[in-house]
């Protein structure tokens, strides 16, 4: 068995891209294997700013060899009347490379064809890796691509040299002008090189111990990690990481140097949040804090060398970083001379969006929305949601959010709580933007979770009125996302309403603003657009496609119900007699769909008792009857479980009058009736799931 190193070289790669192609370049480069029928026991890879490595261990020799059917043109254009191959079957011969007393006749449900059997692969290992390499690194994805060579090859930078060894022969993989070597380079400072790899398993130390390299994102993160946290306890202190940024310091660096800085003292006066943002966002550092939580006048940087004076270049960030502390001061002491007063009515200077008027017209119609919606959902918040409302946005007109973009909602936090507002109204404003993704957390307080409702319902509601609705790929205003956050908030914080009700409330405060579309058309399209993240919602969750569609299916009003019902569903899902009832009931709705328009007059759920006739019609009306208020009771109590078990147990019941009575009878009164009668019990069926959607 051998080993395979795989190193592409190139101009340093953004940080924010090195996670993603370690994954893809594993992902691809082992279909690519599996299609070639080469098997090896391990696939790792890494990476730094400067190079991409696959370690390939235990890689066959030889491709697997196997016995391939391969079927050719019917028997009959294959054979002329003779009973000799014609061209097109000599065509089959010389394509396949096969001999023609191999061929045999392969019969199909389709019919006959020709046929032969041939053994394939077999093939080196060797000669099929140059073809897998450049087939990976057309297919790697990237955000964006550059093209930097006459060949026009496109790649996220330009590639400088590739190394390529099975053991101790070489690859020869051609791409972008460059032919795969032994040569490798190493840091840039510390071991440029060329270095000379005289076999697949002598590079990680050549590159380690010559080079000065540290491969592997995780390994120079633990690296940076372990030293910065004996640097930060030497000072008496901790290291307050952030996962993301200590992952991107590791995607920008061969070779990790943490190093403390200090600042000064008189610079803690400012917000805690302000200053972690400077060193972080800014400057890629972290900030130390005592064992109380409090900031300490240190940052911890990450060097991508050992420089000759440490001393020279420990002045030269912390010279940098105080500039940025200075004008954050600057602008501290500016912001609180300020009321939000004045800045609520700067913000009236402020565009929101075209024809959606200011923020000081947005922040009108939040206090304006979230006063509706607390009336219904919290009204002992009232006073405060709206007072929320009134000041969420004051801290976009601020010095401090005008120069660090990221504390926006933070700041309007702080100068809320330094200007004398509620805690309750400081911590709304602190939570109102939240989630902004997937793994973000909710609002914590029930008045910051309300709040950041009411304001991502008014902006899907004034996006959709101006028709800005996303399409494909296409979503500049982050619609999506914040549909998802309203979801989010709903169910973590079980929030009962209507949804239509509440689109029609953030209509009503835009007042008359001039709609591209009609309140009618947008509001039908944000329900289904609801409707579309709330299936991807739970389908992230693991729930099968088809019940959700089923669940949705009923409609999406009250939308905390929905989860309770799927969850019930699931379970349903795993009965014995799960398939065969939602065959019976999808039979009901189907007559329902069908016949309903033909039966004349609208179908109303009303029948006569006295037109039952026949044994088993009675048993489905007496069942429908005595079914009625236990169903009404369950769900009033939401016992979604409950319900599900009912339909095992009126299957039998409805199986039977299928069986046995003609729904469609030639009598129009007596059709009319049975109709009616299958509609009672479909009117509850489709509350409950819509069991068209279940296709089984």
């Amino acid at each position: 068995m051998s080993r395979f190193v795989f190193e592409i070289g190139m101009e340093e790669m953004p940080a924010g891209f090195l996670p993603d192609l370690e994954k893809d370049i594993k992902t691809l480069f082992t279909e690519q294997l599996a299609e070639n029928y080469i098997p090896c026991s391990g696939l790792e890879t890494a990476s730094t700013p400067r190079r991409l490595v696959l370690d390939v261990q235990d890689l066959a020799p030889r491709q697997s060899e196997r016995e391939e059917l391969l079927v050719g043109p019917p028997k009959n254009r294959a054979y002329d009347e003779q009973g000799a191959l014609n061209k097109a079957g000599q065509g089959f011969v010389r394509s396949k490379e096969v001999r023609e007393e191999d061929l045999f006749i392969h019969s199909t449900e389709k019919g006959d064809y020709l046929a032969v059997r041939k053994k394939v692969g077999g093939a080196d290992t060797l000669s099929s890796l140059p073809a897998i390499c450049q087939t990976v690194l057309k297919k790697l994805p990237f955000p964006k691509k550059m093209r930097w060579e006459e060949s026009a090859f496109l790649f996220g930078r330009p590639i400088r040299w590739l190394l390529a060894l099975l053991d101790d022969a070489v690859v020869p993989v051609c791409i972008a002008s460059k032919t795969a070597g032994t040569i490798t380079y190493g840091h840039r400072v510390l071991g440029p090189g060329p270095w000379e790899i005289p076999e697949a398993g002598a590079y990680f130390e050549i590159i380690a111990a010559k080079g000065r390299v540290a491969l592997g994102i995780q390994k120079r993160s633990d690296a940076i990690q372990k030293q910065g946290d004996q640097l930060a306890a030497a000072k008496g202190g901790r290291v307050v990481w952030k996962k993301d940024l200590l992952q991107e310091v590791a995607c920008l660096v061969e070779y990790p140097k943490p190093v403390l800085g200090r600042f000064d003292e008189k610079f803690l006066d400012i917000p805690r949040e302000v200053l972690l943002t400077c060193m972080e966002s800014h400057q890629k550092c972290f900030g130390l804090e005592d064992a109380k939580g409090r900031l300490l006048p240190y940052f911890l940087t990450t060097l991508n060398l050992e420089p000759d004076d440490l001393e020279l270049v420990r002045r030269g960030w912390e010279r940098v970083l105080r500039a940025r502390l200075e004008d954050a001061a600057f602008f501290w002491k500016a912001d609180s001379g300020v009321s939000l007063e004045q800045w609520r009515e700067e913000l009236n200077k402020v565009v929101f969006l075209g024809p959606l008027g200011s923020m000081g017209d947005k922040a009108d119609r939040l206090a304006g929305l979230a006063a509706l919606i607390a009336d219904r959902l919290a009204p002992d918040l009232k006073d405060e949601l709206r007072r929320a409302a009134q000041l969420a946005k004051t801290d976009l007109v601020s010095e401090m959010v005008g120069e660090f973009a990221t504390l926006q909602g933070i700041m309007g936090s702080i100068y809320a709580e330094q200007k004398g507002e509620a805690e309750a109204v400081s911590r709304a404003i602190l939570e109102q933007y939240l989630p902004v993704g997937h793994e973000s957390p909710v609002p914590e307080s029930r008045i910051g979770a309300l709040l950041a409702f009411t304001d991502k319902l008014d902006n899907l509601v004034g996006c959709f009125g101006l028709n800005m609705i996303p399409s494909g790929t296409q979503d500049p205003y982050a619609l999506r996302r914040q549909a998802l956050g309203i979801i989010r908030i709903v169910f973590e914080h079980g929030l009962r309403f209507s949804l239509p009700e509440f689109i029609d409330k953030a209509q009503s405060v835009y007042g008359d603003t001039a709609w591209k579309l009609d309140e009618g058309p947008a509001k039908l399209r944000l329900l289904d657009f609801f409707g579309q993240r709330l299936k991807v919602y739970f389908t992230d969750l693991g729930f099968d496609t088809r019940m959700v569609e089923a669940i949705i299916g009923t409609g999406i009003e009250d939308v905390l119900s929905l989860k309770k019902r799927l969850l019930a569903l699931k379970t349903f899902s795993l009965e014995p007699g799960f398939e065969q009832s939602v065959l019976t009931f999808k039979r009901a709705a189907n007559i329902i769909r069908k016949q309903g328009e033909a039966a004349g007059d609208a179908l109303s759920g009303n029948f006569d008792q006295d037109m039952v006739l026949e044994p088993e019609e009675q048993a489905l009306a007496d069942r429908i009857r005595d079914l009625a208020p236990e169903w009404d009771s369950l769900w009033q109590e939401e016992k979604y479980p409950q319900l599900f078990a009912l339909l095992g147990e009126l299957r039998p019941v409805v199986d039977n009058f299928f069986d046995q009575v003609m729904v469609m009878a030639e009598d129009p009164a007596l059709r009319r009736n049975r109709l009616n009668m299958l509609l009672s019990l479909v009117n509850r069926l489709n509350r409950l799931a819509d069991f068209n959607a279940l296709q089984i």
